[in-house]
């Protein structure tokens, strides 16, 4: 069967089309994404503003013929924290689901980190032992730990590149003092919650998903993308600790000429940077796996689940 997945993300929304039947790899056939950052689109109430709404409407009304165009049997929509944190995040969704009929279900922060790890999980098998999945979006970070398919520990915490970057800093570079009280946020976020996960015992296998941290694995000095999803791509602590305190301070011009770096990516780099290495300095890992699956790829592994069962 071929399914589609429509992702509305704070940073980025996406049609994923793959060929897909229960006990079997999904195979991506069509991709069609906007870099619509819906984290940055709000007034000062935290509101999605009408420039926000109009673009996310007409986005989704391309995604549909496009879905259409391309043999889609079952289209599944999904929103995440830009949209479960707006005020006004209902009557968008009301709207779209008026003017295009598709229904965008917001997932609980809980349930991205839940999703996520089921992707990681299928993707490493059995043999990676217990795992340990870090996922930074536009919105937020999702932290999932455990030996099974559903992790034993799952959260999400407000702490994703492009909210971070829009609320602390500020400027091109931005301030020393920007940087450094950021930095302290994210360790005072992150303090909060990590507790379950170390006393969950260390993880066989830690591993980073997201735009985010393969643009980070990327400068490091991990593969490009071009080579494959098959390729190791690793993220080492003491490789990011250098790259957390040059990023900030690089004008974007200079981000940009990074390896693997893209335009939508670059603006959000820095704040990426420091909660990638926090949350790794805090967990203890010293090295992050890249994985090629997320959150995309475990709305479609728990639906093929549905459909077997």
């Amino acid at each position: 069967m071929r399914l589609g997945v429509l992702d509305v993300g704070s940073n980025t929304v996406h049609l994923l089309v793959v060929d897909a039947h229960p006990g079997a790899r999904p195979l991506p056939a069509f991709s069609h994404r906007m870099p619509l950052r819906l984290a940055e689109q709000l007034d000062a109430d935290g509101r999605i503003n009408a420039g926000g709404s109009d673009a996310l409407l007409s986005f989704v009304q391309d995604s549909c013929r496009m879905a259409d165009d391309q043999g889609v049997s079952e289209v599944l929509a999904f929103a995440t924290s830009a949209i479960r944190e707006a005020p006004n995040g209902e009557d968008v969704l009301a709207r779209v689901h008026a003017e295009t009929g598709v229904r965008l279900q917001v997932l609980p922060g809980g349930d991205e980190a839940r999703l996520t790890f089921l992707a990681v999980r299928r993707w490493f098998g059995w043999s990676a032992g217990r795992l340990l999945v870090l996922d930074i979006g536009g919105g937020s970070l999702e932290v999932a730990a455990g030996m099974d398919e559903d992790p034993s520990t799952a959260f999400s915490v407000p702490l994703g590149a492009g909210r971070l970057t829009r609320d602390w800093l500020h400027g091109d570079p931005p301030s020393s003092s920007d940087v450094k009280a950021l930095r302290k946020h994210i360790r005072a976020e992150l303090g909060r919650e990590v507790r379950d996960v170390l006393l969950a015992g260390a993880p066989d296998r830690a591993v980073g998903s997201s735009k985010t941290f393969r643009s980070l694995a990327r400068i490091t000095g991990a593969a490009p993308y071009a080579d494959g999803p098959y390729v190791r791509r690793v993220l080492r602590r003491d490789d990011l600790a250098d790259w957390a305190e040059r990023l900030p301070g690089m004008p974007l011009r200079k981000r940009l000429a990074l390896p693997g770096v893209s335009e939508d990516r670059a603006p959000q780099l820095a704040a990426g940077a420091l909660v990638a290495h926090a949350a790794m300095d805090l967990l203890g890992v010293e090295e992050l796996e890249i994985s090629p699956w997320a959150l995309r790829e475990g709305i479609i592994l728990r639906r093929l689940d549905a459909l077997q069962q």
